[in-house]
C-alpha cells in the first residue's frame, strides 16, 4: 500500500525524482508529476489509465510563476486569477513549448491553477516546477476527497500520499477558457458561475464533450461508480425498480423504504451536499445494491456543478 503523511520534504524528493505524489487541494486530491517532465507525466496517464486525449492541470504557487510556462495572460483571466486564487478556479491559456504536448494533449492550450490548501501550496513553493495532476482515481471512477479514498483506488501505484484531510469543496475546479473571446466556462465545478460573472461580466456555458476535449474533465461519462446509476424522480424511480435492491443518494429528504439512503444535505445546502457528493458516491459503490437512484439538486451555484457530475456518472 501506499505511504500515507504529511511531510513536504519526502514529496518533494520523490517528485524531483520524476515519480508521482498524490497531494490534496480544496476540491479532489490529485496525482501529481513534474510537469516541465514528459516521463513523468506519462506514469500519471499509466496510473490512472487515462487516455492521452484528457489534458491535465498543471498547479502552480503564484501568478508570477505562471510566466515561466504561459505565453499570456489576458486581462479577463488575470482579473478572475486575482480574484479567486487560490482557489477552485482552472483557466486556459496559451502554453510555452516548456509544456509537454502530452499535458495538454497537443493544444495550445494548458489548464493552470493555483489550489487553496496550505500543505500543496507549500510543496508548490519547494519545487523549481509545477505539478501536472489530474484526480487520483482509476479513470472516469468517482474522484477522491480523502487520502484514504486514494489509498483504496490506487494503492501501491502511488509511493506516497500527502495527507491534507478531507477536501472541504468536494467537487473538482471550474474551467474557464476564451473562445473567439468570449469567457466561456468549459466545465462547471467548485467556483460558481455566479461569482465569475460578478468578476467579468456575462460568460457562456460550453456543453460537455465526448470525445477530444478542449479542457480537463469534459468527457460525456465520467465520475462513475461501478454500480449502475440513474438520475430524476426518486419515487417514480423507486418505482420503476422496484425487483431491484435500491440505493438512493438524495438531495434532502429521505426514503426509508429503500436498502440504504445517503442525504447529501439535510438543510438543503447545495455547498454541503458537494463536499459530500463523492464520498457518498464511493460509500454506495461499496453496498450490495443493484442500482443507484439519485436526483438533481437546485441549479444554483455549486448545484450546477452537481448536477453536471451526476449527469455524467449516470451516462450509459
Amino acid at each position: 500500500m501506499s505511504h500515507i503523511g504529511s511531510d513536504i520534504s519526502q514529496a518533494k524528493t520523490i517528485l524531483s525524482a520524476g515519480n508521482t505524489v498524490a497531494i490534496p487541494t480544496e476540491t479532489v486530491y490529485g496525482l501529481a508529476a513534474n510537469a516541465f517532465d514528459v516521463g513523468a507525466v506519462a506514469q500519471i496517464f499509466s496510473i490512472k489509465k487515462r487516455p492521452t486525449f484528457d489534458p491535465l492541470i498543471v498547479h502552480t504557487h503564484s501568478i508570477d510563476a505562471l510566466h515561466s510556462f504561459v505565453r499570456e495572460i489576458p486581462k479577463a483571466a488575470l482579473q478572475l486569477a486575482e480574484a479567486f486564487w487560490p482557489g477552485p478556479l482552472t483557466l486556459l491559456l496559451p502554453k510555452k513549448s516548456i509544456i509537454p504536448d502530452l499535458v495538454t494533449s497537443g493544444l495550445d492550450r494548458v489548464a493552470v491553477r493555483i489550489p487553496n490548501h496550505p500543505l500543496t501550496l507549500a510543496l508548490l513553493q519547494s519545487l523549481d516546477f509545477p505539478l501536472a495532476a489530474p484526480s487520483a482515481n482509476p479513470f472516469g471512477y468517482i474522484s477522491p476527497t480523502t487520502a484514504k479514498h486514494v489509498a483504496d483506488q490506487l494503492g501501491e501505484e502511488v509511493e506516497y500520499i500527502l495527507d491534507g484531510g478531507a477536501a472541504n469543496i468536494g467537487v473538482e475546479s471550474t474551467i474557464v477558457g476564451w473562445e473567439n473571446g468570449k469567457a466561456t466556462v468549459m466545465r462547471v465545478g467548485g467556483l460558481s458561475i455566479e461569482a465569475i460573472e460578478n468578476v467579468i461580466g456575462p460568460v457562456d456555458i460550453l456543453a460537455v464533450s465526448s470525445s477530444n476535449p478542449a479542457a480537463p474533465g469534459m468527457l460525456k461519462s465520467h465520475y462513475a461508480p461501478r454500480i449502475p446509476m440513474r438520475a430524476g424522480n426518486i419515487t417514480e424511480l423507486i418505482k420503476k425498480n422496484s425487483s431491484k435492491k435500491i440505493a438512493v443518494l438524495s438531495f434532502q429528504q429521505a426514503y426509508p423504504a429503500v436498502h440504504i439512503n445517503y442525504v447529501l444535505s439535510k438543510t438543503g445546502d447545495v455547498n454541503e451536499a458537494a463536499q459530500n457528493l463523492f464520498s457518498a458516491m464511493r460509500e454506495l459503490d461499496t453496498t450490495d445494491a443493484d442500482i443507484i437512484l439519485t436526483e438533481f439538486v437546485p441549479a444554483i451555484g455549486l448545484g450546477l456543478a452537481i448536477n453536471d457530475r451526476l449527469k455524467r456518472a449516470c451516462a450509459e
